[in-house]
């Protein structure tokens, strides 16, 4: 099984990895295994003992509840809104092991009597089954007489057990369909059965739910086939899990999903991916809403109490977890990872799920942190800072108890890292501080201009990241090269005796993160990706760091003329070898002087053929983006890392790591105006009317500049507009004079135009012709 096709596991903090049980004997030892479904909380776990007497009793008596209430309900049509009596005193199917990968199951058969559910027959597949438009004609018939026996009857049949569902929906009831690629379901007959049921009268929609928990009680033994599989499958497709009534119903099928073994989510994941955007999305929405309500519950009552279902979330989060895995295995993928954010935990105590992941891991306790798909970026910043923070207290409280234990006078200066810099030798002085002072750098940064007077209240930190990077930067400076097609920066494979500036580069965008700074860096995705590889420093000094897998789609965010050329070779149709003429050997100007490389022990000699040509192709990309900067890189890894070295990392996908440090590109300039702060003005006033006006019509490259020119970035830091803190202030100046800017505090001067014209025309020329960070 290839890489890409294996689930990950939550990420796992290192100092709890030495303490997780050894793999059982037996299992396959190459397979990456899925993270562990663990309850919430100790004595939730207490409680955990599988096959507990009353809970499956409770259940069925909760079917024969449902049963007894359907005669009376009969005649109600509501297609949305319903109703169970007593919902919150059922309990629980058998519980889950704490370990996914336990194979064992309990048997109905080892239950006393009073114990058993009632089991019915299995029942005999139909010989001739329905089709797709003898259903919809069915359905169109029944709205039209008001007779809905025989719809009822097929919804009855259907949803009666597992070989039922595989009888309707399976494309060929003979075929066995034992692949990944192909579930072997006819979806458009589920899609039209399932936006059918719920404009169905009500007798209808309960006995689907009261035909799925017969299931549900039914199929909970031995293992599993393909077809219960496709059950489950289609299952979770129903909409009407949707509704909060259904949620003990929907929360054992996300138990039996979540505790199948290993082999059996890998088809899942599989036939995940192959569903519409629509579909997908809808499951993903469910799934967080589910959560979410069981979080914060509008109406306690409908559910069992928290200690008695301690096992919902958990079960929901691992079936979202198949779901993400299956997102990340499609390109482009079905939908935005972002559309996984569960916005409802920015409001729950974070830093507890933190602590909680770093104490336990995966093995007892569960901590949303083992799934951070669902952890928005504002959510996850606050995570990053709050542990900054508490280092950067703990390194100013061990300080200062130093200097007291020495009976030394303490000096508020220690509880900083104060820079103090020259403009005139900026990178240098900054490098020097910096290797000065490396025990320092998780203290809260002050930076001082050597010989100007000025208390560091925020502006002169901005200001000595704005001025060193656009430095650094500078094309001039040789370290970065600028690529003009992908308007980004890229490490330049020039080799040198040290590397340190390489270094302070990393440093820089380390302390970004921990000050929360956003810089104005113009990095590919790429380099996010190897900054994560891996996301914690390894002990072990001789580990590689920074290398990860590349593609043609990395290579393309760089060098996009490059990677189509190399796309061409890939695709060509001719002979390779002939035509091209080319080796396993690239060549390099540096400093003048074209050095050729090997792409493998005597590639000069190895021609590139048909046969061949992938692996010249990943050699190049390996070359390109991992081997000819790896010290470059290894030197920026290790100055990132020598500032944020938090597990918090682990949490982070490149994207986010890239938002953190450099903000977001989506631009809200109706939220820029509401947070805006007047000096000078109203924001009633004319000329300030003037400029909202103007602003709001720009296109967004204009917009952008204007937010170049005020901040010196034109993206927006995770919090969104309102962190920026954006001033407008009265420039008391003639109206022939240009708008003025002070990055280093987010402020626009702006001088009192008479007329809209008379503003847009000098705003753009402002924005449009300011040089590089539009500092004053």
């Amino acid at each position: 099984m290839s890489e890409a096709d294996r689930v990950p596991s939550p990420a796992v903090p290192p100092a709890v990895v030495a303490a997780a049980p050894e793999e059982k004997k037996g299992k396959e030892p190459e397979r990456e295994k899925l993270p562990p479904i663990v309850s919430a909380g100790a004595g939730a776990a207490a409680g955990l003992d599988r096959g507990s007497k009353g809970q499956i009793s409770t259940l069925s008596s909760f079917i024969s509840t449902v049963n007894q209430k359907k005669e009376a309900a009969e005649n109600r049509s509501s297609p949305t809104h319903l109703v169970f009596p007593n919902i919150k005193n059922v309990r629980d199917l058998p519980p889950i092991c704490l370990d996914v990968r336990q194979k064992q199951r309990i048997s109905v058969d080892a239950l006393s009597s009073e114990m058993k559910a009632p089991v019915l027959p299995e029942p005999v597949p139909p010989v001739q089954p329905k089709t797709m438009k003898d259903f919809q004609e069915d359905v169109e018939k029944s709205k039209s007489s008001g007779d809905w026996k025989t719809v009822h009857d097929f919804y009855l049949t259907t949803f009666d057990s597992f070989p039922e569902l595989n009888a309707v929906f399976k494309k060929d009831a003979s075929a066995s369909f034992n692949t990944l690629e192909d579930s072997g379901i006819n979806a458009k007959f589920v899609n039209a059965v399932y936006d059918a049921l719920l404009n169905t009268p009500q007798d209808i929609q309960k006995t689907v739910l009261k035909g799925i928990i017969n299931s549900l009680l039914r199929e909970w033994k031995g293992p599993r086939t393909k077809d219960d599989l496709r059950a489950y499958f289609i299952l979770l497709q129903n909409p009407q899990f949707n509704n909060t009534s259904t949620y003990v119903i929907y929360a054992h099928l996300l138990r039996q999903i979540a505790t199948l073994v290993e082999a059996d989510h890998h088809f899942l994941v599989h036939w995940f991916k192959k569903l519409s955007q629509k579909r997908f999305k809808q499951l993903v929405e469910r799934l967080l809403q589910f959560i979410s309500l069981r979080l914060f519950p509008a109406k306690p009552e409908e559910f069992p109490p928290i200690s008695k279902c301690s096992w919902w979330i958990p079960s929901a989060s691992k079936v979202l977890a198949l779901l993400n895995t299956a997102n990340n295995l499609v390109h482009p993928p079905l939908i935005p990872y972002t559309d996984f954010y569960n916005s409802t935990l920015d409001h729950i105590d974070l830093m507890e799920e933190y602590h909680t992941w770093q104490s336990f891991g995966n093995s007892h306790r569960f901590s949303f942190c083992q799934y951070p798909f669902v952890i928005s970026i504002a959510a996850k910043k606050i995570i990053i800072q709050r542990d900054s923070e508490q280092q950067m207290i703990s390194i100013a409280r061990q300080s200062l108890v130093d200097k007291v234990s020495r009976r030394q006078r303490p000096d508020m200066n220690m509880l900083f890292l104060n820079m103090k810099v020259r403009r005139t030798h900026l990178v240098s002085d900054s490098l020097d501080e910096l290797t000065r002072k490396r025990a320092d750098l998780k203290k809260k940064l002050k930076v001082t201009f050597v010989g100007e007077a000025g208390l560091d209240m925020g502006g002169l930190t901005k200001e000595w990241f704005l001025l060193l990077i656009r430095q650094i930067f500078h094309p001039d400076y040789g370290m970065f090269t600028y690529h003009k097609d992908s308007y980004c920066h890229w490490f330049s494979s020039f080799k040198c005796d040290n590397y340190s500036e390489f270094r302070l580069v990393g440093i820089l965008m380390g302390l970004a993160v921990y000050n929360s700074i956003t810089l104005d860096i113009r990095f590919p995705p790429c380099c996010y990706k190897k900054l994560l590889s891996p996301p914690i420093v390894p002990s072990d000094q001789n580990m590689p760091v920074g290398i990860c897998s590349v593609t043609t789609d990395d290579l393309c965010q760089i060098m996009p003329e490059l990677a189509h050329g190399l796309s061409e070779l890939l695709s060509y149709e001719g002979n390779v070898e002939e035509d091209f003429y080319s080796t396993f050997q690239v060549f390099q100007e540096e400093f003048g002087i074209i050095k050729s490389y090997n792409l493998k022990p005597g590639g000069d000699k190895i021609p590139v053929t048909n046969q061949n040509r992938k692996e010249y192709v990943q050699l190049y990309i390996d070359f390109l983006l991992n081997k000819s900067i790896y010290k470059q890189f290894a030197a920026f890894y290790y100055g990132f890392h020598s500032v944020c070295a938090s597990n918090a990392l682990m949490l982070l996908r490149p994207e986010e790591v890239e938002i953190l440090v450099c903000g977001s590109p989506e631009l809200d300039m109706h939220a820029l105006q509401r947070s805006t702060q007047y000096d000078g003005y109203a924001k009633t006033d004319l000329t300030i009317r003037y400029f909202w006006d103007v602003v709001l019509g720009f296109p967004l490259d204009l917009q952008k500049k204007l937010l170049h020119f005020t901040t010196g970035s034109d993206r927006v830091p995770v919090g969104g507009m309102a962190d920026l803190n954006f001033k407008i202030s009265k420039n008391e100046t003639s109206t022939n004079w240009l708008p003025v800017a002070h990055t280093c505090f987010n402020q626009l001067c702006l001088p009192p135009y008479k007329t809209k014209k008379d503003l847009k025309q000098k705003l753009i020329i402002g924005i449009s012709n300011s040089e590089g960070f539009g500092l004053e």
